[in-house]
């Protein structure tokens, strides 16, 4: 993100002055005044002090050793920079939400001054917009529209399509020989109309001839045709699996980070829609673009040998076409991106209300919804039908004007065989020859459109293949087989980074031990575990597994030796036996068994008349929620995990389904490092030691035992917890 921004002259001639050499670290705008009304000011730090501006002149400097405790803290649509300056809680800069990350990276930074540590906040392009040409990037995307080499994408697209270049060779080859056949036949016609078709001349064998090698002509025309379609549906057939392997195979590599920053129907349309449209183009429209390419430079050399006067009328009206689409071609690309973007929005809002179809029966919101997906459709329509009035106006008006000329050698060609100074029969070959022009010349009016579409979802497809992991492995991993010592070390991490959610986290756990992490909601229980599957690296510090930095371990080795158990458990759709396997895959029946008894899922599923062939349904709904934890558990004891996760296994279900599923539970962790995050404090009396983390710190660790004798915030949970068991006692 930007962090020093350009002063105005008189004010950087000032501050130069009060400076001197000393360099500025962070120089970022405050736009309000202290009453909140708009103002133009800004506030300034270098190594040793702080200096506050309005828009011409210093308005008070900071010494950082006077002052201390600095924060950004954000209120409802502005935000201020306080510290406590001589001893004095102090409101030094106010500012919009523009600017909340710039400065809760530089209240950051000024402590770490402070402790005298080097600050880590620097000056980078913001990642929204162009560094070339500083336009922000459309929603969703990475890429400037308007710097985009098109050509480059294509010679891109190209390069990817190398494997299966020979077929399109092949293409090449039968677009040729179409070609070559198309200019026979009018040739044929004016030697049969010259030659033979005079009143008293009776030659029927050679007219048969003639007309029987039109007639060949045309048949082997439809043949190699038939040909050359199969052979370019099968590049285009072969070239769109390339690129949705790609695709899907980039979005699996992807961090988590990314992927939650995106709509889902966004990513899903990379993957179909888009690699459909490089399809289209592929099999269809580029078979059309060669073909009617090599048709008119071929009849222009015929036309042009035969009467060059003539042929000059027929391409009249040729460069005010090429003119016209040349202007147009920008504009064209960009409402295609804009009906692109369009159709992404309705068909996320459509998988958002699909996924949450029982949440909207359950408060009664259909109407709403069917409303709200009008409101997407109707976005989408207005943009697709106005792109389509554009092209059924624009499209028949380029081709009428490209009529003109067959008009002007109808004409003149005309006039020059009743003067007998032209053949009837060249005539007919030139008029024929013009009308195989016309008719690529119309459909290569086409070209844009074909070529933006193509263009935009091959750009989108590349975006996604492009994108780098934000967790990726080292050089060389190491492939460790692990022990079970979790150890953090100074642990801070941010989804963004100027706002951490953990903050200075130390904690040593043993193999085979079991630590419970408590706090309210939002304090950062499921982040920790987060780090600790390595679906995002943190900001600072390191976790270390058995004195290793995870970091260093291959991602694929960390993650096949943890096992979870979430809170919201997720089963794919097809069998029980299926999902319980989905850990690992060549697991026999009776290991999936084995597990599926351990966590006292065995007996329900038996009672289904399939067994464990039963269908889970989308999602599992099938199953009731004990039941769907049950076959995580199942799952996660047939991985055999070292490290196991525990991510409130136990809530939300009644109390003979919490104690099977306790059992179960109890089962699992034997001799596994665990980490178990609980709604219920009383499923962690049997937990070695307890972690309470309070706004993002570790505030108490410890026994069950030990922070209830401290009475801090363990002790003042559970008591709240008990009190609320009371009350629903007393109400039941």
């Amino acid at each position: 993100m930007r962090l020093i921004y350009d002063l105005p002259k008189p004010l950087h001639d000032e501050v130069a002055r009060r400076l001197a050499d000393e360099r500025i670290l962070y120089c970022v705008p405050s736009d309000l005044s202290p009453n909140g009304e708009f103002a133009q000011g800004f506030v300034i730090v270098t190594c040793s002090r702080l200096l506050l501006t309005d828009h011409e002149r210093v308005t008070l400097e900071v010494k950082l050793t006077q002052a201390s405790d600095f924060k950004a803290v954000t209120h409802v649509g502005s935000a201020i920079l306080e510290a406590v300056v001589d001893g004095t809680p102090t409101i030094l800069a106010r500012y919009s939400m523009t600017y909340v990350p710039q400065y809760a990276q530089i209240a950051r930074a000024i402590t770490r001054l402070q402790e005298g540590e080097e600050p880590k906040a620097r000056e980078e392009a913001d990642s929204r917009e162009c560094p070339r040409c500083g336009r922000i990037y459309p929603e969703g995307s990475t890429v400037c529209p308007t710097c985009l080499n098109k050509f480059a994408v294509l010679k891109r697209l190209l390069q990817t399509a190398r494997p299966h270049w020979p077929l399109m060779a092949l293409a090449v080859v039968l677009f040729w020989a179409i070609t070559v056949l198309r200019l026979l036949v009018p040739a044929i016609y004016r030697v049969l109309i010259d030659n033979y078709l005079e009143p008293g001349l009776r030659e029927p064998v050679k007219i048969l001839l003639l007309v029987g090698a039109i007639g060949a002509a045309n048949l082997a025309m439809t043949g190699l045709g038939i040909a050359r379609s199969r052979v370019m549906v099968l590049a285009g057939g072969r070239l769109a699996r390339d690129l949705r392997a790609l695709v899907y195979g980039k979005l699996q590599a992807l961090s988590l980070g990314y992927l939650d920053s995106r709509k889902t129907g966004d990513l899903m349309n990379r993957v179909t829609r888009d690699t459909e449209t490089v399809q289209r183009f592929i099999q269809g429209q580029s078979t059309a673009i060669i073909n009617e390419s090599l048709l008119v430079l071929g009849v222009a050399i015929v036309l042009f040998a035969s009467n060059w006067r003539l042929a000059l009328m027929v391409i009249v009206p040729m460069p005010l076409v090429l003119f016209a689409v040349q202007r147009m071609r920008e504009w064209i690309r960009l409402i295609f991106r804009h009906q692109w973007r369009m159709y992404d929005k309705a068909n996320s809002t459509l998988q958002d209300i699909l996924s949450g179809i029982r949440v909207v029966k359950a408060f009664g919101q259909e109407s709403r919804e069917v409303a709200r997906f009008k409101s997407a459709s109707r976005e989408l329509a207005a943009v697709t039908e106005k792109n389509e009035k554009t092209w059924s106006t624009l499209f028949p008006t380029m081709g009428f004007i490209l009529g003109l000329g067959q008009f002007l050698v109808l004409y003149f060609g005309g006039r020059l065989v009743l003067r007998e100074e032209l053949q009837l029969g060249q005539m007919v070959q030139f008029t024929q020859y013009a009308g195989m022009l016309y008719g690529p010349l119309r459909s290569m009016s086409f070209i844009p459109r074909w070529f933006a579409e193509a263009m935009t979802s091959t750009e989108r497809i590349f975006e996604i293949a492009d994108e780098e992991p934000d967790v990726k492995d080292t050089k060389d991993p190491i492939h460790h087989r692990i022990v079970g010592r979790v150890t953090f070390e100074n642990v801070t991490f941010g989804y963004h980074e100027y706002e951490p959610v953990l903050e200075g986290i130390d904690v040593d756990i043993q193999p085979g031990e079991m630590i419970g992490l408590v706090g309210h909601s939002g304090a950062g229980k499921s982040t920790l575990i987060n780090l600790v599957m390595r679906l995002y690296d943190v900001d600072e510090g390191r976790i270390l597994i058995d004195g290793i930095d995870i970091r260093d371990i291959s991602q694929q080795a960390l993650r096949s030796q943890i096992g979870a158990v979430l809170q919201e458990t997720f089963l794919f759709q097809g069998s029980i036996l299926d999902n319980i396997r989905y850990a690992k895959p060549d697991a026999s029946l009776d290991e999936v068994i084995r597990a599926a008894k351990i966590a006292n899922a065995h007996d329900f599923i038996m009672r289904f008349p399939d067994g464990y062939d039963t269908l889970v349904g989308e999602r599992g709904q099938r199953l009731s929620g004990g039941e769907r934890q049950r076959i995580a558990i199942a799952r996660a004891l047939l991985h055999d995990p070292r490290i196991l996760i525990l991510d409130e296994a136990t809530s939300s279900v009644d109390t003979e389904t919490e104690q099977q599923i306790q059992e179960a539970l109890a089962r699992l962790v034997k001799n596994r490092t665990t980490i178990a995050i609980a709604h219920r404090l009383s499923t962690l009396r049997n937990a070695d030691r307890i972690m309470v983390i309070d706004k993002g710190r570790r505030a108490e660790l410890g026994t069950h035992e030990e922070l209830l004798r401290a009475k801090g915030i363990y002790y003042r949970l559970v008591m709240e917890q008990r009190k609320l068991s009371r009350v629903q006692a007393v109400e039941g």
